[in-house]
């Protein structure tokens, strides 16, 4: 059910910004086998029933950042990994807000989920730090998106 929401999310987020090509592509970040998965979407593009089932409010003024890890296999197929993500987001002011995920585990996927506060039209910077191998180095993520309200 995450799966679907989230692919109609960034659908559904491309079509509201008026973007197209190039917006379609996934954010992610390659190091070695992994590939490293995120993407940010205001909570009212969740429908109520996908919001409800993963306890997330739907609010014009929240957002919510998935980050997913995979594992590239050797047939080229890949499977997901437990990864611990922890980081921030900051507006304008500059005042970074602790990011609390929480897993979620959707049939053979895995989605670190948290939710933050937005405002319209600010640019919004995520530093994030994922430990995809617990033997290696947390790999740090950074990012800029802006969010944009319904009205």
């Amino acid at each position: 059910m995450l799966r679907r929401f989230l692919a109609r999310a960034s659908f559904a987020l491309t079509l509201t910004l008026g973007l197209g090509g190039p917006a379609l592509a996934e954010q992610y970040t390659q190091v070695g086998d992994f590939e490293i998965h995120y993407n940010a979407v205001n909570t009212s593009f969740l429908t109520p029933e996908v919001a409800q089932a993963n306890n997330i409010q739907r609010s014009q003024g929240l957002a919510l950042l998935n980050v997913s890890v995979r594992e590239v296999q050797e047939e080229g197929d890949t499977r997901a990994v437990n990864a611990g993500v922890e980081g921030t987001v900051s507006g304008l002011t500059g005042e970074a807000q602790n990011l609390a995920f929480r897993t979620v585990h959707d049939g053979d996927s895995t989605y670190h989920l948290a939710t933050f506060r937005i405002r319209e039209d600010e640019p919004m910077r995520f530093d994030l730090d994922v430990r995809y191998d617990r033997n290696a180095e947390p790999v740090e993520i950074s990012f800029i998106q802006r969010f944009y309200l319904e009205r």
